[in-house]
């Protein structure tokens, strides 16, 4: 299980600075740090640094096999970060849907894509033995 003094570290490109500044707060992270080529965001607790890499851009991004995002373990925080999303008009790479219904893998899911074409994935298992 994860201890409180762990932080997960996760480094994505990102095309522009201030475009990218914007979408993330107002997703609700926090800005932590900014440099010249680079910024640094409390990504739910977690550290997302998006790298200045306007060439590294993924054109024609997928859902599979590369994204990133929360998965909650309380279905009301789910509710309440899928409407925050659609009050600040994030951008859908995905509407909410279910995936894997009447299966015991079973969960509500929405896919984002930040001004870099990264995917961010936020869901909820209503069984918590199949969040791993």
């Amino acid at each position: 299980m994860r201890e409180t003094n762990k932080v997960f570290h996760l480094a994505i490109p990102c095309k522009d600075l201030d475009e990218t500044v914007d979408f993330y707060e107002k997703l609700g992270c926090k800005l932590a740090r900014r440099y010249d080529d680079r910024v640094t965001f409390d990504f739910f607790g977690d550290q997302v640094v998006c790298h200045l890499s306007p060439d590294h851009i993924d054109e024609e991004p997928k859902m599979y096999p590369r994204h990133y995002g929360i998965t909650f373990l309380d279905k009301d925080e789910y509710n309440q970060a899928l409407e925050f999303a659609i009050h600040q008009n994030l951008p859908f790479f995905a509407k909410p849907m279910v995936r894997f219904e009447g299966k015991q893998e079973e969960h509500m899911t929405f896919f984002l894509i930040d001004p870099a074409n990264n995917l961010l994935e936020f869901k909820y298992y209503h069984d918590m033995e199949m969040v791993y």
